[in-house]
């Protein structure tokens, strides 16, 4: 049975294309769901100005993801983390930091978009690639550096006592959990 589609079809075809399938798969999937009307030439002509109509938006939408992309190329962003002695992050950062760093620095992006292997677990320069669509992508640096307060303690000089305050806290919730209340 020919059938012609209105909207891109995964795996079968796109819009404007007249194509063969079974009469169930027509019947029961693309006709209750507006996917394909049969081919006649009113349709026809409707489904070309649509698919013409579809294009331009699509060039639209491109430009637009164009100039989001022109927009971060090269951009660099810090995040600041805490990092044990080595470098190694406690806990890592993923592409929904990443874009919540972006939003920070005005720039908004989704974090799916954000092509991120495996999360960053230690400090260092990142180059890291978002991809708006298959053909335009834009590359992107993200510092990860300590943050001042994971540096503080080895510019006092290391493995020195706590503030008196943090020690007070500390010694309460040590002696209430000894106590059991």
């Amino acid at each position: 049975m020919k059938m012609l589609l209105q909207t891109n079809v995964s795996g079968l075809g796109q819009i404007g294309d007249v194509v063969d399938v079974k009469p169930g798969y027509a019947r029961n999937y693309l006709l209750p769901q507006g996917l394909g009307v049969h081919p006649t030439e009113a349709n026809l002509k409707a489904i070309e100005a649509a698919k013409q109509r579809h294009l331009e938006e699509l060039a639209r939408r491109h430009e637009q993801i164009e100039a989001q992309a022109a927009l971060i190329r090269g951009k660099e962003i810090t995040i600041f983390v805490r990092a044990n002695e080595e470098g190694v992050l406690y806990g890592s950062i993923g592409p929904a930091q990443i874009a919540a760093a972006l939003a920070a620095e005005g720039v908004f992006v989704d974090a799916k978009h954000i092509d991120l292997d495996e999360p960053i677990r230690q400090l260092d320069k990142y180059d890291i690639q978002v991809r708006f669509a298959p053909e335009v992508a834009a590359m992107i640096h993200v510092w990860v550096v300590p943050s001042h307060d994971s540096e503080m303690p080895a510019e006092d000089g290391g493995d020195e006592a706590p503030a008196p305050e943090a020690g007070k806290e500390g010694n309460v919730d040590e002696q209430t959990s000894e106590d059991g209340n």
